[in-house]
């Protein structure tokens, strides 16, 4: 088929691969533009539009496709379908409605829950036993068409945000590549969403990232491995007389006393209602490290309440 890819993160990229590496035509990828980073604030491509380059592919990165002249440029692609993995920007309906067989969509959660911009971290940070990955056929609304193929993806309790989108990553591009074929097929067919159990996952906000100790262990446990490794959810101690930010990476459950917040052995903090033992942590302006690597260079901790 004659394909338009449009993605943006590095998510969107072992879909893109599953593409090329089945032969389809991909006619043209669609990503965000370059963007500042880093310290000299050079523009950075979007790892979709390094992926694409390596592959041969010519890139747009259109701040919008509101406009006329952007549309009638997607639909002279004359694409038999166009694939949306993590692209970051709306399609209006005349993109929608370009290829032959319109667009349709990888979606990281099982729909309806967790429609939106935050699937994997939300449903992490809610503590859900499972989520999954499924090929939607796009609408004008916000992830509401139906759904053609899917797959169940079990949540560990220690599981993190970024261990699940590494499984979700991988296993959605094999779930993209069995749907296509399908599709060329004949044989894929779409079932509307159910009515119910309809949850939106939000952008994560930076002032949600501050752990709130007063919280029961095991929310502030899901809350730290939601956020990991990124934006990370963070904590002030005071190191050498000064307050250092610090974020938790990895945690467990554990047993513990005192007010919420109060510090113990080995990195074992209060919460409402028990404890969680932090395991792995990331100073300001350091690495990731372990809680033993962390307790040597911090020396004495003080005997406070976070």
């Amino acid at each position: 088929m004659r394909i338009v890819f449009m993605g943006t993160p590095e998510f969107s990229v072992p879909t893109l691969t599953e593409i090329v590496s089945s032969g389809h035509e991909v006619v043209a990828v669609y990503t965000r533009a370059p963007k500042p980073a880093g310290r000299g604030q050079e523009e950075r491509k979007s790892p979709v539009h390094v992926a694409a380059e390596g592959f041969g592919i010519p890139v747009f990165t259109p701040r919008s496709l509101k406009g006329e002249d952007e549309q009638a440029a997607f639909a002279a692609l004359d694409a038999d379908l166009g694939v949306v993995v993590a692209y970051g920007l709306l399609l209006p309906k005349p993109v929608l409605d370009a290829p032959r067989l319109g667009c349709i969509n990888l979606h990281g959660s099982l729909l309806p829950r967790w429609r939106g911009a935050a699937p994997i971290q939300r449903a992490v940070m809610a503590g859900d036993a499972q989520t999954g990955v499924q090929v939607m056929q796009m609408e004008e609304g916000l992830d509401t068409g139906p759904i053609g193929l899917g797959e169940v993806i079990a949540i560990p309790p220690d599981m993190t945000a970024g261990e699940l989108h590494d499984t979700m990553m991988r296993v959605g591009a094999d779930l993209m590549g069995r749907a296509l074929a399908a599709l060329e097929r004949g044989s894929l067919s779409f079932t509307p969403q159910a009515e119910d159990g309809t949850v939106y996952a939000k952008k994560i906000e930076k002032a949600e990232s501050r752990i709130d100790w007063s919280l029961p262990a095991e929310t502030v446990h899901n809350h730290i491995r939601g956020l990991s490794p990124f934006p990370g959810a963070w904590f002030e101690i005071e190191l050498g007389g000064k307050p250092v930010r610090v974020k938790a990476l990895r945690s467990t459950l554990a047993s513990g006393s005192g007010a919420p917040g109060t510090l113990g052995p080995n990195l074992t903090i209060a919460c409402g209602s028990g404890a969680v033992r932090l395991t792995q942590v990331q100073r300001e302006g350091k690495g990731a490290m372990d809680a033993a690597t962390f307790l040597r260079g911090a020396g004495t901790l003080p005997s406070s309440v976070l």
